[in-house]
């Protein structure tokens, strides 16, 4: 998590499949959270991020809700991760269809 973790400040979009605590803020950032000292993977720091998820369910691991959530910068797509993932797909080649 340490090399990759470097390179999220520089990186534009992260794509985020069904995780809540792997990637809680709270671990980093609140010393009283139940997941401070974890290690999780900050995808905040990426200019983007889009996660994944069936519902705005707590972590199943801790229960913690997750701050990276409300992020201005979060886009949250909820619903089942094959559909949506198809769904990412058909848009990202229907615009490169476009713009050939």
């Amino acid at each position: 998590m340490d090399e990759i973790n470097a390179e999220f400040a520089e990186t534009d979009l992260v794509l985020v499949v069904g995780a809540s605590d792997t990637i809680n803020s709270t671990a980093v950032d609140d010393p009283n959270s139940v997941l401070a000292g974890m290690p999780v993977l900050e995808v905040w720091r990426a200019r983007q991020v889009v996660i994944i998820k069936r519902g705005l369910f707590s972590g199943s691991y801790a229960g913690a809700d997750n701050p990276v959530l409300y992020n201005p910068s979060t886009q949250l797509l909820l619903g089942d991760a094959k559909a949506m993932c198809d769904g990412l797909k058909e848009a990202v080649v229907a615009q490169l269809a476009v713009k050939a």
